[in-house]
């Protein structure tokens, strides 16, 4: 009976051990796999893919932009930030340094969509997204606004994004005027065009407190009677 009892304790005392010793393992492998993710910021795109190597990560440049502080072609950001703990094998994201900016953003505002693409590349600068939205008295095609504007300073990017004119939709007779005070202008011109009302020029006022673009205002008012020959004005904070 003693011996017996020996051997039931032995044998729980091995189980234990061989426990103990499986929950070191593991966590010793657990951590073992994990990583610092380095401060790669300022390196060359190879040095910043030698050093990220060296410790089982990966790097992949997202984006560009210009920088006064960081020389061209060198890491600007990354994400995950330096010092995070990562697992080996994670990818970091890398922004890479245009350098200082010294390309002026040309204007493209009033030239056919295709046209502005072609002089925007060869600004050396990139294409961003195109929205289409319907615009009175526009060649569908038409750039009709960009973002950032024509010579705009301190421009982060080199991506240039473009608002194009598209056809109007069909004229729709005994509609309801819409409130529209409130929206930013570039939302309430939609609204109009799409439900086949033009567009009066704009109005622009001081609106203390307002964010520019906002409409303030609004000719016809809300919940009168309209028709497609109506023009509307808005009134815009700037």
């Amino acid at each position: 009976m003693r011996g017996l009892f020996r051997i039931t304790l032995l044998a729980l005392l091995l189980i234990a051990v061989g426990m103990t010793s499986a929950i070191v393992t593991m966590h010793f492998a657990i951590h073992g796999a994990e990583v610092q993710v380095p401060n790669l910021r300022g390196m060359t795109l190879a040095d910043a893919g030698r050093q990220a190597a060296a410790l089982g990560l990966g790097i992949h440049v997202e984006s560009r932009l210009y920088s006064a502080d960081v020389p061209e072609g060198r890491v600007a950001r990354q994400a995950p930030a330096a010092g995070t703990v990562v697992r080996r094998g994670w990818r970091v994201w890398l922004t890479q340094s245009l350098g200082p900016m010294k390309r002026a953003i040309p204007n493209v505002v009033g030239m056919d969509q295709r046209m502005a693409a072609m002089t925007i590349r060869r600004e050396g600068l990139e294409m961003g997204a195109t929205a289409q939205m319907p615009w009175p008295d526009a060649e569908p095609g038409t750039v009709m606004a960009q973002n950032p504007a024509a010579n705009a300073q301190a421009v982060a990017s080199p991506v240039v994004n473009l608002l194009a004119a598209a056809e109007m939709p069909p004229a729709q007779n005994g509609l309801v005027m819409p409130d529209l005070q409130g929206q930013l202008f570039t939302a309430a011109a939609l609204a109009l065009t799409q439900a086949g009302l033009k567009i009066a020029p704009v109005k622009e006022v001081a609106a203390p407190g307002m964010e520019t673009g906002i409409v303030v205002g609004q000719t016809p008012p809300a919940g009168y009677q309209v028709d497609a020959a109506s023009r509307v004005t808005l009134t815009v904070a700037r």
